[in-house]
This record gives C-alpha cells, sequence and structure tokens, in this order.
C-alpha cells in the first residue's frame, strides 16, 4: 500500500483537546450528571477512583461530548524544484474559538484534500481518536463536514488514511504502541524540552499558553511524518526540510498561520507604527510648506519695497 503512495497526497494531521469549560462546576446541571455517569468507565483500570469533579479535569478532554479542540497542526509534503529534496510544510490551526479553527481546518480540506480516492489523511491513532473527535466536534459546532472528514457511511476500504498505530499493529489488536515508542525504535530524534500530551488541558486552562500547544502540536505532527517515511524506507528529514509556515511564506499550498495573540499584537503594532509614520512624514510636510511660504512671502514683500524704492 504505501509503495505506491504520493507524498504529495498526503496531509499529516493531529489534534490536541482539553475539557471543553475549565471545571467541573462550569458545566450545566444536565452536563454534570451525564458526566457523573461517564466518569466510572473514564477510570477503567484506575485502582483509586477519582471524584467526578476531579475526573473531569483529568479526562474530559478524551471525549468529544466533553471536551472541544484548541489546536489542529498539519504538515503536508513537497518536492524541492531546484534541488529535488523532499521538504515538509508544517502550519497550526490555534483558536480558542473552536468553532473558527474547525472552519479554518474544513476550508483548508475542502480546498486541498476534498478526493477520497486520491487525498489522504495521515496521524497517529486517528482512526481511534483524530478522525471521530473533529468529526463529531464539527456536527456539534454546526461546521459541515468535509469530503474528507465525510466517513460515516463509507465502507473501511473506500478510505484511505493512513493510520501509523494501524499500520504498526499487522493485526495485533492486543496493544497500544505511542508514537514515541516508534520514534525510539526507528531512531527518529524527537526534542524533549517541551510539555506532553498530559499536560496539555493545565497548560491550556491554568496557564492559558495556547501557543505552547501550538508548538508542542506540530513536534508530533513531524514526529508522524518521519515514522511515515521510515514506513516507506526512505530517508528521514533533515531539520533544514523541515518548514514551519510561520517563518516561512512562499510555499503556494498553505497560507501562512494567522491564529495567534503574538502574531495578532504584531500585526496591530506594525499597522500603529506605520500611522504614526504617516502622521510625522504629514506633518513634516505641513511644516516645509509653511517654510516655503513665509520664504516666498518674504521675498515677494522685498520685491515690493524695492519698487516702492
Amino acid at each position: 500500500m504505501l509503495n505506491d503512495l504520493d507524498l504529495s497526497n498526503v496531509l499529516v494531521f493531529d489534534i490536541e483537546t482539553v475539557c471543553g469549560v475549565a471545571h467541573y462546576d462550569d458545566l450545566s446541571p444536565t452536563m454534570q450528571y451525564l458526566w457523573d455517569i461517564k466518569s466510572p468507565s473514564a477510570q477503567r483500570g484506575r485502582e483509586v477512583q477519582l471524584s467526578s469533579r476531579d475526573s473531569y479535569k483529568e479526562y474530559g478532554g478524551i471525549f468529544a461530548e466533553f471536551g472541544k479542540i484548541v489546536c489542529i497542526s498539519v504538515g503536508t509534503f513537497r518536492t524541492n524544484r531546484e534541488t529535488g529534496e523532499l521538504n515538509f510544510y508544517v502550519r497550526s490551526f490555534y483558536h480558542h474559538d473552536e468553532r473558527q479553527l474547525l472552519l479554518d481546518f474544513a476550508d483548508l480540506l475542502e480546498k486541498k484534500y476534498n478526493s477520497l480516492k486520491i487525498h489522504k489523511l495521515c496521524g497517529h491513532n486517528i482512526k481511534e481518536f483524530d478522525l471521530p473527535y473533529t468529526c463529531r466536534r464539527m456536527l456539534i459546532q454546526k461546521v459541515p463536514l468535509p469530503a474528507a472528514l465525510d466517513l460515516a457511511d463509507k465502507k473501511p476500504w473506500e478510505v484511505g488514511h493512513i493510520d501509523t498505530l494501524s499500520f504498526w499493529k499487522f493485526g495485533d489488536y492486543k496493544s497500544y504502541t505511542s508514537l514515541k515508542l516508534l520514534c525510539g525504535v526507528f531512531d527518529i530524534p524527537t526534542p524533549k524540552d517541551d510539555i506532553d500530551g498530559s499536560q496539555v488541558g493545565t497548560t491550556y486552562w491554568d496557564a492559558d499558553d495556547l501557543h505552547r500547544i501550538h508548538v508542542y502540536c506540530r513536534k508530533d505532527v513531524v514526529a508522524t511524518a518521519q515514522v511515515l517515511l521510515s514506513y516507506m524506507m526512505l530517508p528521514l528529514l533533515r531539520d533544514e526540510q523541515i518548514i514551519m509556515v510561520e517563518q516561512e511564506r512562499e510555499i503556494g499550498t498553505l497560507p501562512p498561520t494567522v491564529f495567534n495573540k503574538e502574531a495578532e499584537a504584531a500585526k496591530k503594532q506594525a499597522e500603529a507604527a506605520a500611522e504614526a509614520q504617516k502622521e510625522a512624514a504629514k506633518a513634516e510636510e505641513t511644516e516645509e510648506y509653511k517654510e516655503v511660504a513665509a520664504e516666498t512671502l518674504k521675498e515677494e514683500n522685498a520685491k515690493k519695497a524695492k519698487k516702492a524704492n
């Protein structure tokens, strides 16, 4: 299957999810009641059961009915026409407004990855988590499902999306193999200097650091792309072949990300500076005009005085 894969038709993606609200007490009475029912099954295998209030903070983000998506990072393969090397472009959709985030992601899929026969989404455990979670949240947020995610009535062989976890199973469904473990197996370098998946919720609700979550999410996209290349027995991407869209504008297919506070603040600051510069130039022109007018008036007065004499 992967031997004939055209990487230019593959979109690698990963989502980061958190609880839908900061605390159990912020849920409506109905949703509190429903979480009380869900909580024991969410904690299956745990020796000491948490209260509904504490379990919501730890497990609420795992379930699409009780959580929300705060970041979707995507990566696309493109061949450099000059060097012939494979480059990998990464960008993120991240927003406090989940519906806006989902609309932007759906727009990308509709415009660039709209054929189930040609285009493929790729991720780690996407069949069990990322794909159903994203589809469910789109329905809840009343975002029309793009063709790439309209999977409800499709048969397995009609959907060519690539799950790096499912591929690794080879029919063995007894255990879960983490992305981190696969990176270790294939000797794929991964940074150890940031948060892990268990810290996403507290990073969002307690630290209010959405930007950090997007940085973590896009690293997982790069790791997944490297695993896919390993499956295909292709060379791993070097650092210079991995291009973060925030720094790289000339990529054609994917527009630069604009969904972060720093970018918006920098944009406003630049606009304010430009306006101030315009005002200063206008004031300078006015001053120059006054000087020229005064000099002209002085010359005319001198001429009149000369004629009078």
